[in-house]
C-alpha cells in the first residue's frame, strides 16, 4: 500500500470517529476571546425561540375566546401581538445572524493565522513527509468546515433545542394526552434520523478525503507542469484527475440523495403526527374535552416541532465533519518541531565564520546514514569547495550548517559555539545561500531581493545588484527594479533567476556565503558575471562552494572530496591532483578531451 493510500486510510478512520469531547472542548476554547458576544448571541437565541413558540399559544385564545365570543377588539389586539412578535423576531434574527457570522469570521481569521504561522515555522523534515496539497487543505477546506460551526452551528443548535423545549412546554400546558399522541411518531423519527446520520457521516468522510486528494493532485501536477507537457502526459493527467473528480462528485450526489430521502420522511412523519392530532383531537372536540383552537394550536406546534428536528440532524452531521477537520487541524498544530531553539539561546551573536564539524553522523530516515563520521574545519575568510558524485552528502552538509536538520551524532560549531546554542533566526541571518533551484516569489524584483526586510536599505540593494552584474538586466526591463515577477519567476531565464537570488543573499550581508551548484545551469556569460562577483565578495567571508564543474573551484583554499557520505580527501587543487586519488579521477573525467588533446600535441 502506498504512503498516500495509507495516509488516506488514516484520514478516513479519523473521519469515522464519533464526536470527541476533548476536541470539542478545544474547539470551544476559540470562543473565549469573544465570550461576551457569545453570551449576547445566546441571549438573543433564547428570546427569539420563546417568541417563535409563543405565537401558536395565542391561537386558542384568538379562536376560542375572541372569535367564539365575537370579541372583535380582543381579536384585533391578538393579531397586533402576533404581528409584533413576528416583526420583533425578524429584527432579533437579523441581529443574531449578523453577530454569529461576525464571530465565526473572527475565529476563522484567528485560527487560519495560527495554522499558517505554525506551519511556516516547521522545519524541512516535516515538509519532506507531508504533501503540500494536504497542508493547503488544512488551511482552506478544513478551516472553512469549521466556519459553519463557529458562525451559527452551535448557537443555532442551542436555539433549536430551546425551541423544542418551549414547544413541548406549551403543548403539555395545553393538553398532556394530546401531546403524547403527537409524540407517538417520535421513535420512528429517531430511527430515521439515526440511519440518516450514519449514512451521511460515511459520505462526508469520503468527501473530505477526496477533497484532500484533489488538492494534492492539482498542486503536484501544476507544480510539475513542465514535465507533464514535456512528456505529453496532459491527456493521462486529465484522465487521472477525472477519476478523482468523478468520485468526489458521485459522493456528493450520494449525500444529496440521503438528504432527498430524509427530509420527505420527516415531512411524512410530521403529516402523520398532524393526522393523529386531528383523529384523536377531533374526537376530544366532539366530546367537548378540548376546543378547536387547541387542535389548531397543536397543528402549528407540530409543524414547528419537526423543523428544528431536521435542523439538528443536519447540524449533527456538520459537527461530525467539523470534528474530523478539527482533529486534522489540531494534529498539525500539535506537531512538534524536531529542530528547537535551546531554552536559553545566545542572542544577537556576531558570527565570524569559523566552522567545525566533529564526528558528525546524520540520517534522514532512522539509521540510513547519509553522512558518516564527518570531521573538518573551515576558518574565517576561507574559500572552501565540496565536491563529489550525486548523493555524496554535499547538500546535506549545507542543510546541517543552516540547522534545517539536527545532527544524529557529533556536533557542529561556529566560532567554537555549538550551533544548537544559537537562535535559529540568528544563525541563518549570518548565512547567505544561493541554491541551484532558485525560488522567486510573486511581487517585484525589489521584493525578491530584500524579501520585505525594512532593515535593508535601497543603497544596499543597489550595491548587491552591481556586485552580481544584474544592473544591465534590470535597466533593460520596462519597470526596472519594480518589474513584476510571476510566480516562481517563470518569465526569467535560469541565469537571471540565479543572479536575483545571488543579489538577495548579498543584500543580507552574510558572514558565511554558500553557493550550492549556483553556476551549474547558467550560460558562460552569466557564469563569468557570477565568478567576477564571487571574487569581490568572498573577501572577509567564509565561502562554501558546492560544484560539479571543477573549473569553478580550482582557486579554493580547501577542497573536500565526498563519497557515499564520507570525507575521502582534503586539500587544495594541486595537492589533490598530486595524490592521484578520487579528485584526480573526477578531474580526468571532466577534462578527458583536453588531456587527450594535450597528449597528441
Amino acid at each position: 500500500m502506498s504512503v498516500r493510500k495509507i495516509t488516506a486510510k488514516k484520514s478516513e478512520d479519523a473521519l469515522g470517529k464519533p464526536i470527541d469531547s476533548v476536541i470539542f472542548r478545544r474547539l470551544l476554547s476559540y470562543f473565549k476571546p469573544y465570550k461576551w458576544y457569545i453570551v449576547l448571541a445566546i441571549s438573543l437565541t433564547i428570546f427569539t425561540s420563546a417568541l417563535a413558540a409563543v405565537r401558536p399559544r395565542l391561537t386558542p385564545i384568538a379562536i376560542d375566546e375572541m372569535i367564539g365570543n365575537k370579541n372583535l377588539p380582543g381579536l384585533q389586539m391578538i393579531v397586533l401581538i402576533l404581528f409584533g412578535t413576528i416583526v420583533l423576531q425578524g429584527a432579533i434574527q437579523y441581529g443574531m445572524t449578523y453577530l454569529t457570522s461576525w464571530i465565526g469570521q473572527k475565529i476563522i481569521y484567528d485560527l487560519r493565522k495560527k495554522i499558517y504561522e505554525h506551519t511556516i515555522n516547521l522545519n524541512l523534515q516535516f515538509f519532506d513527509k507531508n504533501p503540500i496539497g494536504r497542508l493547503v487543505t488544512r488551511v482552506t477546506n478544513d478551516v472553512e468546515v469549521l466556519y459553519e460551526v463557529f458562525s451559527s452551528g452551535l448557537v443555532t443548535a442551542f436555539g433549536d433545542i430551546l425551541t423544542i423545549v418551549w414547544i413541548l412546554y406549551f403543548m403539555f400546558s395545553l393538553d398532556a394526552q394530546l401531546t403524547f399522541v403527537t409524540l407517538a411518531v417520535l421513535p420512528f423519527l429517531i430511527y430515521a434520523t439515526s440511519i440518516f446520520r450514519k449514512a451521511v457521516r460515511n459520505s462526508y468522510r469520503k468527501i473530505r478525503v477526496l477533497i484532500a486528494s484533489i488538492n494534492t493532485y492539482i498542486q503536484e501536477h501544476i507544480t510539475g507542469i513542465s514535465v507533464v507537457q514535456l512528456f505529453g502526459k496532459e491527456k493521462r493527467t486529465v484522465e487521472e484527475f477525472e477519476k478523482i473528480n468523478r468520485e468526489h462528485t458521485d459522493e456528493n450526489k450520494r449525500s444529496i440523495l440521503y438528504y432527498a430521502m430524509f427530509f420527505p420522511v420527516v415531512e411524512l412523519l410530521g403529516a402523520a403526527a398532524v393526522g393523529a392530532i386531528i383523529w384523536y383531537g377531533g374526537g376530544q372536540v366532539i366530546q367537548k374535552a378540548i376546543t378547536v383552537g387547541v387542535i389548531i394550536s397543536f397543528v402549528q406546534y407540530t409543524e414547528m416541532f419537526f423543523r428544528p428536528i431536521r435542523d439538528l440532524a443536519e447540524k449533527y452531521n456538520i459537527l461530525q465533519t467539523a470534528m474530523a477537520s478539527s482533529e486534522r487541524i489540531f494534529e498539525l498544530l500539535d506537531t512538534k518541531n524536531p529542530v528547537m531553539d535551546a531554552d536559553t539561546p545566545m542572542k544577537d551573536t556576531v558570527v565570524k565564520g569559523n566552522i567545525d564539524f566533529k564526528n558528525v553522523w546524520f540520517a534522514y530516515n532512522d539509521e540510513e546514514y547519509v553522512l558518516k563520521n564527518i570531521t573538518f574545519n573551515f576558518k574565517e575568510g576561507e574559500k572552501i569547495a565540496i565536491v563529489g558524485h550525486t548523493g555524496a552528502g554535499k547538500t546535506t552538509i549545507i542543510n546541517l550548517i543552516n540547522r534545517f536538520y539536527d545532527v544524529s551524532k557529533g556536533e557542529i560549531k561556529i566560532d567554537g559555539i555549538n550551533i544548537k546554542d544559537f537562535r535559529q533566526k540568528d544563525l541563518r541571518s549570518n548565512i547567505g545561500i544561493v541554491l541551484q533551484d532558485v525560488f522567486l516569489f510573486s511581487g517585484d524584483i525589489r521584493y525578491n531581493i530584500d524579501l520585505g526586510n525594512k532593515d535593508i536599505t535601497e543603497d544596499t540593494i543597489q550595491k548587491a545588484i552591481d556586485n552580481v552584474g544584474l544592473r544591465k538586466f534590470i535597466e533593460d526591463l520596462p519597470d526596472g527594479i519594480n518589474h513584476k515577477v510571476n510566480e516562481r519567476g517563470t518569465t526569467f531565464s535560469v541565469g537571471q533567476r540565479q543572479l536575483i537570488s545571488f543579489a538577495r543573499a548579498l543584500a543580507y550581508n552574510p558572514r558565511i556565503l554558500v553557493l550550492d551548484e549556483a553556476t551549474s545551469s547558467v550560460d558562460t556569460e552569466t557564469e563569468i558575471l557570477i565568478q567576477k562577483a564571487i571574487q569581490k565578495l568572498i573577501e572577509g567571508r567564509t565561502s562554501i562552494i558546492i560544484a560539479h564543474r571543477l573549473s569553478t573551484i580550482q582557486s579554493c583554499d580547501k577542497i573536500i572530496v565526498m563519497h557515499k557520505g564520507e570525507v575521502k580527501e582534503m586539500g587544495n587543487h594541486q595537492e589533490l591532483l598530486n595524490k592521484k586519488g578520487l579528485y584526480f579521477k573526477l578531474y580526468q573525467l571532466q577534462y578527458k578531451d583536453d588531456l587527450e588533446r594535450n597528449e597528441k600535441s
